[in-house]
């Protein structure tokens, strides 16, 4: 039997107690001792998640377990409460499964660090944080979960901070995820005003007593929360450069973690957001435009990090276009699979970097498969699945994507399979760079320890076989995760496929042939001639705009940074300095003056107190009888 208050409570609870005694006992933990219980502490999670996961019967709704009550101020009823539904566990799964690979990673990756303990306490925080997002019965706890995750983020991409560009790194992505967050809450001020609750159940019964004109508002504003956290435009510069933190975070973050919020909150909204299709079009053509724009930039990146960090907004885009769509069963699915293969990408680019002493330029590498075999097959399997190669999981869940987006408009089927074929240059061009031809670099690669291989076999089994997730009909499923989650997300009973078998089959054909067609190009240019692409200022003027990332960054310095830093440097030097201090200062003269003048009544005369305390009397007879 299961016990629900107590296994709910452990899955959350087990990473923050790992995090409490890990940070408490830092100084006294040796060698793997801290990742070792980090890594325990997540995995137990996992267990207690797949457990509520077997014993979860979807047809009896959301079973919420209430701790205690928590918020209580005039009609503002808010209980510390967690919900456990298809969607959530779906999350917790994915969060704890792909987390405690990562942790397991690390122990590897992280064992020379001087702070270990340090970073193992807050990669178990981190996860602490986006259980709490994930299940949440309220979107008050989601949002102090999501407010915990950029939190940990803050602390985990600056984590390296002896370098002033990691803790500038880490403050882009602090301060643009708080931007996101006023759309959040003014989200959430709006539906209490409102609807009088944050329940989900209660809000998401009471949604149709909303007018249209206030139910797009709150999923704008929703939808801006979104955008900080999931990286869209404007607000994705921030995700690139978190590459600062070590490469397991840049794994958690993009992969099982943070990232995937946005989209978890559009779902977990989503009868809300089925209420509001302007804001639908408005999430699908954000993601659309995102998609496009950062696999423009990832085809000129030469930082093994950047390729897949751009990859990520980019993937992030179509999950977007596939929310706009009311597709939440295929953007789901693509969650899934996504963590497993960018996982697998990112662990894979850390153990690369790992057997070149922290070398990172994939036009310093080459010649590697024949030196990192298992990191060299485990990374061809995450690209592959990444690339939409029929077998893999990538294949199935794009596939979803392309097919709702083919329903909508052809245009729509052209663009996001734009996005795809971009999707597949770029990672083979990192594959091939990588991996093959003659070794361009200095350091002298070495494969890496089992504690780094174990987790990159698990994550590219898990890459191929994701797609059996949600088969779908044509190859002979019955697309189980679309069925799981029918209960926890609106809309998703009513996603038909009006595609014929024969428009279905054809529109693979053309897919998987463009997709070849892509890799023999990258295949001619980068493995037959090894093309290396120069700096951005020797390439044409285009090529180097989108090397440049379309100068996204400059456009926000010119706009933001420097005219705050301009108006800051203005208000200290004029407000702060010669009016604020001087009038500080001489308040603390005239009060110090006031004191030395009130202490020379203080004679120890008799005769001069007596006289006072007349004086005194007289004034304060002559004020009560005045004022009578």
């Amino acid at each position: 039997m299961v016990n629900l208050p107590l296994h709910v409570a452990l899955v959350p609870g087990l990473p923050l107690l790992g995090a409490l005694v890990i940070a408490a006992l830092r100084g006294k933990l040796k060698g793997n001792a801290a990742g070792l219980l980090a890594t325990t502490m997540i995995g137990l999670s996992f267990v207690v998640s797949a457990i509520l996961f077997l014993h979860y019967d979807k047809t009896g709704g959301a079973n919420v377990v209430k701790f205690f009550d928590w918020i209580h101020i005039g009609g503002m009823d808010v209980p510390f409460a967690l919900q456990i539904d298809s969607l959530s566990l779906t999350m917790m799964l994915i969060v704890t499964g792909v987390g405690t690979l990562i942790h397991l990673y690390s122990i590897g990756y992280m064992h020379d660090d001087k702070r270990v303990s340090t970073f193992f306490a807050c990669l178990n925080l981190f996860t602490f944080a986006m259980l709490l997002l994930v299940m949440g019965a309220n979107f008050v706890i989601t949002f102090i979960g999501w407010e915990g995750v950029g939190l940990c983020s803050y602390l985990l991409i600056g984590f390296w901070y002896t370098k002033p560009a990691y803790n500038y790194a880490a403050r882009k992505a602090f301060v643009m995820n708080r931007i996101g967050d006023v759309g959040f809450v003014l989200a959430l001020a709006l539906l209490f005003s409102r609807l009088g609750t944050l329940n989900y159940i209660e809000v998401f019964d009471r949604a149709g007593t909303l007018s249209v004109e206030m139910v797009t508002v709150v999923t704008l504003l929703l939808f801006v929360g979104a955008i900080g956290k999931s990286a869209q435009l404007p607000l994705f510069t921030w995700l690139p450069d978190a590459m600062a933190g070590p490469t397991p975070v840049s794994a958690l973050i993009h992969a099982a973690t943070m990232v995937t919020a946005g989209i978890f909150l559009l779902v977990r909204s989503s009868a809300l957001f089925s209420l509001a299709p302007f804001t639908q079009d408005v999430v699908l053509w954000t993601g659309l435009i995102t998609a496009l724009l950062t696999a423009s930039i990832g085809v000129f990146q030469n930082d093994i990090k950047k390729v897949l960090a751009y990859s990520t907004v980019s993937q992030l885009g179509l999950m977007f276009v596939a929310l706009g769509l009311g597709a939440y069963s295929a953007a789901m699915f693509h969650v899934t699979t996504h963590a497993f293969f960018k996982a697998l990408l990112f662990l894979g680019a850390g153990s690369v970097i790992h057997a070149l002493g922290g070398e990172q330029d994939i036009r310093k590498m080459g010649g590697l498969k024949g030196v990192t075999k298992i990191t060299y097959v485990t990374f061809l399997i995450g690209t592959l699945a990444i690339a939409g190669i029929p077998g893999f999981s990538g294949f199935f869940s794009k596939d979803a994507i392309l097919m709702a987006a083919y329903q909508e408009h052809p245009m729509l089927y052209a663009a996001t399979m734009a996005v795809s074929l971009l999707t597949c240059f770029y990672m083979f061009r990192l594959l091939f760079l990588t991996f093959f031809g003659g070794y361009r670099g200095k350091a002298h690669p070495h494969e890496s320890p089992a504690v780094m291989t174990v987790p990159l076999m698990v994550l590219a089994v898990l890459s191929v076989a994701g797609g059996l997730l949600n088969l779908p009909h044509l190859f002979g499923g019955h697309e189980p995760m679309k069925h799981y989650l029918e209960t926890a997300a609106e809309g998703i009973t009513g996603e038909h496929n009006y595609l014929s078998a024969s428009t279905e089959w054809m529109l693979m054909g053309i897919t998987v042939g463009l997709i070849l067609l892509t890799i023999l190009l990258a295949y001619n240019r980068f493995v037959k001639k090894t093309t290396l692409d120069p700096e951005p200022e020797d390439l044409p003027m285009l090529s180097r705009l989108i090397a440049r990332k379309w100068m996204v960054d400059e456009l926000y310095a010119f706009l933001w940074e420097r005219p705050y830093g301009w108006l800051s440097t203005q208000f200290h030097g004029i407000l702060e300095r010669k009016v604020m201090v001087p009038v500080m200062l001489g308040a603390g003269r005239w009060t110090q003056k006031a004191g030395k003048a009130a202490r020379m009544l203080q004679n120890g005369n008799m005769s001069f107190y007596l006289f006072g305390m007349v004086v005194g009397i007289v004034v304060f007879l002559m004020i009560t009888l005045y004022a009578g």
